[in-house]
């Protein structure tokens, strides 16, 4: 089965929160799927909290485990149509149109995202 995972379901197992342990064992026993877009976010956070290098080397390892999907323009209308209703980042957005593309569960812990009712299935981490 495949899971799709949000910057906020990685970050959590990137710093080891307590939702890491789910992430892990979902991660390990399912075809984890992310947009490179939510990556980037993640990328981005993690040169904030520990510095250029050190973030380019965890993402690397991250993104050779994971299976990356790289926006196209249905993927991109997909999210644009989901931002049109207002209340969600654009990266968030493109967390949930990637999981409708894959029809698979959204992993994540952002209240915002689990407040939305635009996704069909989401694992709320929290």
């Amino acid at each position: 089965m495949t899971i799709v995972l949000d910057t906020w379901a990685l970050l959590a197992l990137l710093k080891d929160e307590p939702a890491a342990a789910r992430v892990e064992k979902a991660w390990l026993a399912e075809t984890p799927v992310m947009c490179s877009l939510n990556l980037g976010e993640a990328l981005y956070m993690q040169i904030r909290g520990h510095g250029e290098k050190a973030a380019r080397r965890t993402i690397k390892k991250v993104r050779a485990e994971l299976e990356i999907v790289d926006p196209d323009w249905p993927l991109v209308a997909d999210a644009a149509s989901i931002k049109s209703s207002g209340g969600l980042s654009f990266a968030d957005c493109f967390a949930i149109a990637t999981a409708r593309r894959y029809n698979a569960p959204l992993w994540t812990g952002d209240p915002e995202i689990i407040g939305a009712t635009r996704s069909s299935e989401i694992v709320d981490l929290r």
